[in-house]
């Protein structure tokens, strides 16, 4: 990471289109949401942003209120030259591991995006397995407006889904929590057990399994 990418002080700078900027095509910014809650898919994004009609006020997810991530991201899917998503499954979380599912559902998402990106930015320290030139970015969704952009798809996404489980199973309080291990999602799990949309291999959820067995 370059150095000159934070300010004096070792802050993140507000996100910027810096690194986009002379790549000679489109530029995707990948991210993902879901690495660790204990239920649920882990959802990627990849934005190829229009560099003549980018929304204001792109950050990081995690910097916005829900009110705010919503409404950026109909700004985003309305405005973006190009939005693609990629799933992996609960069944392959457990089976590649949290990291490794998390790069194939990155992988996905940058399969999906056209027109075809020249280059990717990732966010995190790890590069999928894609054809297409990379980089990743540590806390890029705070420097790069593009993978600000595919954090808030991501984000918008995953919770959207973890809301629409929650109607199916309420005791959880998914539509709250979104698979992460709050107190009453603790709670709900000593009283009615495990559902099929638990990562087994958190070592939470296993412990519970192993408890039953």
């Amino acid at each position: 990471m370059d150095e000159n990418l934070f300010d004096k002080n070792g802050r993140d700078p507000a996100p910027s289109y810096r690194l986009e900027q002379g790549m000679g095509g489109p530029v995707a910014g990948v991210d993902e949401a879901g690495r660790g809650p204990w239920a649920g898919p882990v959802v990627a994004a990849a934005v190829i942003l229009d560099p003549a009609d980018i929304p204001a006020g792109l950050n990081d997810s995690k910097k916005l209120s829900a009110t705010q991530r919503a409404a950026l991201f109909d700004e985003i899917m309305n405005r973006a030259a190009a939005v693609a998503l990629g799933m992996a499954s609960v069944a392959e979380i457990d089976h590649l591991n949290i990291l490794r599912a998390s790069l194939l559902a990155m992988k996905r998402a940058v399969e999906k995006v056209s027109p075809k990106p020249a280059f990717c930015l990732i966010d995190g320290r790890d590069v999928p397995p894609i054809t297409i030139p990379a980089r990743a970015v540590i806390r890029g969704d705070g420097i790069s407006l593009s993978i600000a952009a595919a954090s808030i798809i991501a984000k918008v996404t995953r919770d959207r889904l973890m809301a629409a489980l929650a109607e199916k199973y309420p005791a959880y309080d998914w539509h709250k929590n979104a698979g992460y291990g709050v107190p009453a999602h603790r709670k709900a799990l000593e009283l009615v057990g495990v559902s099929p949309h638990h990562r087994k291999s958190f070592a939470p959820i296993r412990n519970i399994l192993t408890q039953d067995s």
